[in-house]
């Protein structure tokens, strides 16, 4: 167990790629980033935990899950992620990639948005985002495929300390990250395109405070790497940055200055030190706390799977609106 290393949430800068031949490109200056960050601070830090952001190799520009499969997708693992092994391997480090559009012949049709945690021995880990930004991201949510088997909230015990992720829209649901951190997480990464106005400043800061109550709640450090892609690259969305750790009791330990552009920042993780204070502490420890059998309201259906109906923006807004008609009948 290392009792001590520090973690780097890294945000990129990249034009939006329309074609697959586009990420090679994305990948090469990511590895760089890595070498840089790794090799740059060892004088002074210790960089084991390198993060990136949500659609750090492909987003989805294309509106149907035709054209994304056609132009974007790929299966996962792939020659990017062997790139990212072999840093991993070579520098003793785990890195968290951005995502990638995923297809997978075990689920024909579907298109996941997928990142994986890498470590000195190859791939940890796949998470596939189990809350998409709907209506407008028509991926595959692990919970619209009926008998998925796989675990959708997987959480790694690694020589840093259990790790676990979740991407973007999913820090909105409590229920998601908290499913994370009972699943074991001490440390858990955002991976994210976080866009404008829903950034890091007042009055709408949605980045800094989601970031920081979900640590505080879950007891848990939180690396969190965001976009910083600018206005040209993205219309309409800008991204503004604002990469981030938080350590378990919800305080910023090292923040990006908000605005778009590449940028690290870097800050110390002790889960040492976190596993002490879960097991003093009486007070103010929410898992130990929950009251899990008052709250009934999940088991109520809201938005139902897909099932067999093909995944596009309209399907989903006819989801949407169903969710809406249920709620207004439970109350």
């Amino acid at each position: 167990m290392t009792d001590l290393f520090y973690a780097a949430a890294c945000q990129t800068d990249f034009p939006c790629p329309v074609r697959r031949s586009e990420i090679g490109g994305r990948v090469r200056r990511m590895s760089q980033i890595i070498e840089q960050t790794i090799t740059g601070y060892e004088p002074f830090f210790d960089v084991r935990l390198l993060t990136f952001p949500e659609f750090a190799h492909a987003v989805p520009i294309h509106q149907t899950v035709d054209e994304l499969r056609r132009h974007l997708a790929l299966p996962v693992p792939n020659e990017h992620t062997d790139t990212y092994e072999k840093l991993a391997k070579q520098y003793g480090c785990y890195i968290q990639t951005g995502s990638f559009l995923e297809i997978d012949d075990k689920y024909p049709g579907a298109l996941f948005n997928t990142t994986v945690l890498i470590g000195p021995n190859g791939i940890l880990s796949k998470y596939r985002k189990v809350n998409t930004w709907i209506p407008w991201e028509v991926h595959t949510s692990p919970h619209d495929l009926p008998g998925y088997s796989e675990n959708p909230f997987p959480v790694v015990d690694t020589e840093l300390g259990k790790i676990g992720v979740a991407t973007c829209y999913d820090w909105l649901f409590p229920e998601t990250i908290r499913q994370i951190a009972f699943n074991g997480a001490e440390i858990i990464v955002r991976i994210s395109a976080y866009m404008d106005p829903w950034g890091t400043a007042e009055p709408v800061a949605w980045w800094t405070l989601v970031n920081r109550t979900r640590a505080l709640e879950n007891m848990v450090y939180v690396v969190a790497a965001n976009q910083g892609a600018t206005l040209k690259h993205y219309p309409p969305f800008s991204w503004p940055g604002g990469s981030m750790v938080v350590d378990y009791d919800g305080r910023i330990l090292a923040q990006a200055d908000p605005g778009a552009g590449e940028k690290v920042v870097v800050a110390p993780i002790n889960v040492t030190q976190l596993r002490a204070e879960r097991e003093r502490r009486v007070g103010h420890d929410l898992r130990a706390h929950v009251r899990s059998e008052i709250h009934s309201y999940l088991d109520q259906q809201h938005l139902a799977p897909a099932g067999s109906a093909e995944i596009g923006i309209d399907s989903l807004k006819e989801r949407i609106a169903i969710a809406k008609r249920r709620l207004d009948d439970s109350q």
